[in-house]
C-alpha cells in the first residue's frame, strides 16, 4: 500500500509542514489549517494509480483546506476529484455553491478554482482525480454541474463506485485490469457530469456511450443476487430490455455469460479464502447467486476443468 504519509512515524513538532506538503504533491497548492493544530494533528494519506486515473485517501484529525484564486491560477494541469465522504461531515464551498456531505454521499471537485472544504474531529475521504481533459467536457459543463450531482439520475451508481475504489485502491490498483478500472472511472464521471449539467445534447450521447460500463458496475455490485436478470438491469438504468439487448449486440457482448463468468470468478476466488473453509460448496454457490449447486457445478466444470470440491482441494495442498 503506497502510504504518502503517516504522521504516526513522526515528531509532533513535524506534522504540520508535512501535511501541507502532502497536500499540495497530491492534491492541488492550498492552504491547510488544522482544528488543533498545537495539538494531536494526525494524517494517513495514499496514492495510487489506476492508468489515468489516480486515488487519493486521507484519514485526518480536524482540518480545513483552503484554495485561493491566486494559488488556482498558478495550476497548470486542471483535474477534477470526485470525492466520497468516509467519515465526519465534510463542509464544501466551491463556486458560490454550499454544501455538506455526510458519509457515503459523493461531491467533486474543480481543483483548478478557489475552494474551502473541511470537517471537524476524525474524518476521512477518498477520491478519484480525473485530468479535465480526459473528460471531453467544456469547462462551463463541468463547472455548471459541480452543484447539481444530486439532480442526476447517475449520482447513486457514481457514488458507489467511486466508495468501492476509495475502500481498498491498493488492491485495486496492482490488478491487471486497473488501467481499464480508470478508463471506466473516467466514462462514468463524464456521464454524470453531463448529464447533472442538463446538457441534453450531451448527456444523451453519454448514456448511451457509458451504458454498457454502468451497467458492468451495477452487476458487480448485485452478483450475489439470484433474481438478478437483464429485465431487472434494464429497469434499473431507465431503458427497454429490447434497447439493452441491442447496445450489448453492438458491442459484440453476451450479457447472461459475462454475469455467470463474473460470478464464477468470485466463487471461485472465495473457494480458497481460509474464511471460506467452513462453508459449504452449495453455501458458497448461493452467496454468488447460483440457488442451484449442481447447476453451479456445471459451468464451474465447464469453465475451469475441475470441479469446485477439486479447485478447494487442489488449492488447500499447495504450500
Amino acid at each position: 500500500m503506497p502510504v504518502v504519509l503517516d504522521t504516526a512515524q513522526l515528531p509532533t513538532g513535524d506534522r504540520v509542514e508535512a501535511v501541507r506538503a502532502t497536500m499540495v504533491n497530491a492534491a492541488a497548492p492550498c492552504y491547510v489549517l488544522h482544528e488543533h493544530p498545537d495539538g494531536d494533528v494526525y494524517a494517513r494519506m495514499g496514492l495510487w494509480e489506476l492508468g489515468n486515473a489516480r486515488v487519493f485517501t486521507t484519514e485526518a484529525s480536524g482540518i480545513r483546506l483552503l484554495r485561493t484564486a491566486r494559488q488556482a491560477r498558478q495550476d497548470t494541469m486542471p483535474v477534477v476529484a470526485f470525492s466520497v465522504q468516509r467519515r465526519a461531515e465534510g463542509r464544501h464551498e466551491q463556486l458560490a455553491h454550499q454544501q455538506t456531505v455526510v458519509p457515503g454521499e459523493l461531491m467533486a471537485v474543480d481543483l483548478s478554482a478557489p475552494y474551502d472544504f473541511s470537517w471537524s474531529g476524525d474524518g476521512a475521504a477518498g477520491c478519484v482525480q480525473i485530468p479535465v481533459d480526459l473528460l471531453g467536457l467544456p469547462v462551463d459543463v463541468i463547472r455548471r454541474a459541480l452543484g447539481r450531482l444530486r439532480s442526476s439520475p447517475l449520482y447513486p451508481v457514481v457514488a458507489s463506485h467511486v466508495g468501492h475504489l476509495t475502500a481498498d485502491p491498493g488492491r485495486l490498483s496492482v490488478d491487471a485490469a486497473a488501467p481499464s478500472l480508470g478508463s471506466a472511472s473516467i466514462e462514468l464521471a463524464r456521464a454524470l457530469l453531463a448529464s447533472a449539467a442538463h446538457a441534453e445534447g450531451l448527456s444523451r450521447a453519454m448514456l448511451a456511450e457509458t451504458l454498457l460500463t454502468r451497467v458492468r458496475a451495477y452487476v458487480r455490485q448485485h452478483l450475489a443476487d439470484p433474481r438478478l436478470r437483464p429485465a431487472s438491469i434494464a429497469a434499473a438504468h431507465g431503458v427497454s430490455l429490447r434497447y439493452l439487448y441491442k447496445v450489448c449486440e453492438q458491442a459484440d457482448f453476451s450479457l447472461e455469460q459475462w454475469i455467470i463468468g463474473e460470478r464464477l470468478r468470485g466463487a471461485r476466488a472465495e473457494l480458497l479464502r481460509p474464511a471460506s473453509r467452513h462453508r459449504t460448496i452449495a453455501t458458497v454457490a448461493g452467496r454468488w447467486g447460483f440457488s442451484d449447486p449442481t447447476h453451479f457445478t456445471r459451468r464451474f466444470r465447464a469453465a475451469y476443468g475441475v470441479t469446485p470440491s477439486e479447485w478447494r482441494r487442489a488449492g488447500t495442498e499447495r504450500p
